[in-house]
């Protein structure tokens, strides 16, 4: 026996001896491996995000040479109405599309969730209009705010209600595309669905056992297990209005009288209409520098509410 023994030690050294080289190797594989992505976005990503720092510096327009005027073209925003037009539209059309999407993605998750028969199908029905491109989506939505033959105002006058120019007036393009952007809570409920299909069952029951009503099993169990996924839908929603473009370039170009000015799309007419890459690209770094601060101070806040199943904040 001791000879057995004997004769299994150094093989069992040698597999341990092995065990580097094996590890080593796995990890040049995962490198390698993973070396499209990181070379994509070190070349595709990070290049073009320092390359629009140094044009930030610049006063270069397409078809010039950029020429190194330092922090001129940040001063020059702040005296810029247009910047601060654009910067109050967004934040408002953040302030609320981002709560209404999430209101209404959570309920509809909360309806889907319920036990309803052809689930799958409701949910499929709700997260179709997510997948409509965007130029088709604007299109369609340009004949539901025609002022003359929409739906929305073939309805109102239908039931002797009074009519709306939507889009096409400076007081309400703002709410129309508010309404519009609701169109698309899709994303937003079937990652709701899934976090609510992952609340214990068991803890519903207790709830029960213990004289609860469907009000305290949503404010105890739902509600606290569901704050993640809250938060985590309401810092892609933040970040996500702050880049609204679409409705701006293909439905109101910016009107009537900048109402629609969103930040994005007076970035693009600074570059591409206007072509002034240098202070197209101080207006990105700001925004990189607003969303940033957002993001930090909605993860900063999340301690005091988002909750975890250790019973922990974050």
């Amino acid at each position: 026996m001791s000879g057995v023994s004997t004769a299994a030690a150094p093989t069992g050294a040698r597999r341990r001896g092995r065990r580097p080289t094996t590890g080593r190797s796995e990890a040049r594989w995962g490198v390698l491996f993973a070396m499209p992505a990181i070379l994509g976005f070190l070349i595709f990503t990070i290049g073009p995000m320092i390359a629009s720092f140094f044009l930030s510096l610049t006063d270069w327009t397409v078809g010039g040479t950029p020429g190194f005027i330092g922090v001129d073209n940040y001063v020059a925003l702040t005296q810029d109405k247009l910047f601060w037009k654009s910067l109050g539209v967004t934040t408002y059309y953040t302030l609320a599309a981002v709560p209404l999407a999430l209101l209404v993605g959570f309920v509809v998750a909360l309806l889907v969730n319920a036990g309803w028969r052809l689930q799958s199908l409701w949910r499929t029905v709700y997260y179709l209009p997510t997948l409509v491109p965007a130029v088709a989506s604007a299109v369609l939505w340009i004949w539901i705010f025609n002022p003359d033959s929409g739906l929305f105002n073939s309805v109102l006058r239908a039931v002797g209600l009074p009519t709306s120019n939507w889009i096409y007036s400076e007081s309400t393009a703002v709410p129309s595309l508010i309404i519009m952007s609701t169109w698309g809570f899709g994303n937003a409920m079937v990652i709701f669905l899934a976090g609510l299909q992952g609340v214990p069952r068991q803890l519903y029951e207790a709830v029960s056992l213990d004289g609860g009503n469907a009000w305290s099993k949503f404010r105890h169990v739902t509600l606290p297990f569901m704050t993640p996924v809250i938060f985590y839908n309401l810092v892609t929603g933040v970040i996500g209005t702050f880049q609204v473009f679409n409705q701006a370039y293909i439905m109101t170009s910016g009107g009537p009288n900048n109402a629609t000015l969103f930040y994005i799309y007076y970035l693009y007419t600074k570059a591409f209409t206007d072509s002034e890459m240098g202070y197209a690209s101080a207006l990105a770094w700001v925004l990189f520098v607003i969303v940033l601060v957002i993001t930090a101070l909605l993860f900063r806040n999340a301690r005091s509410w988002v909750y975890y199943e250790t019973g922990d904040t974050r």
